[in-house]
């Protein structure tokens, strides 16, 4: 396996219809997955030249640098590539809450064949 670095193309992942590819973002240090969000062409570039991870908001057609208004931010700690290059998995450094709801992660309801449990309150 060689870990030399090779020129990344973006063009080379595949994004969806409307040019947006899923992009989870991690803790870096103990793996918790804290959101999901999507991410076009510019945005991916931005972030790895930048550090700052910046997502693409489908409802207000905009370049969303997360943390910019909440002070919540993630900074880019590696941003991997799945075997199908149609998801991106953004290691981060987060502070303070991921999700818009002041929680940590925005995976905080648990659901089973006996229903949903709020497993987190917000920070």
């Amino acid at each position: 396996m060689s870990h030399d670095p090779v020129p990344f193309d973006p063009d080379s992942l595949r994004y969806n219809e409307a040019g947006l590819i899923p992009a989870i973002a991690q803790d870096a240090d103990n793996g918790e997955v804290l959101m999901m969000a999507w991410m076009n062409r510019e945005s991916v570039m931005q972030t790895l030249a930048t550090g700052k991870v910046t997502y693409w908001s489908r409802s207000r057609q905009a370049f969303w640098i997360k943390g910019e208004t909440s002070g919540h931010h993630q900074t880019l700690v590696d941003m991997r590539v799945d075997c199908d290059r149609d998801c991106l998995l953004m290691q981060v450094q987060q502070v303070g809450a991921a999700c818009h709801t002041g929680r940590r992660s925005c995976f905080y309801t648990g659901v089973s064949e006996a229903g949903e449990v709020e497993l987190s309150k917000p920070l």
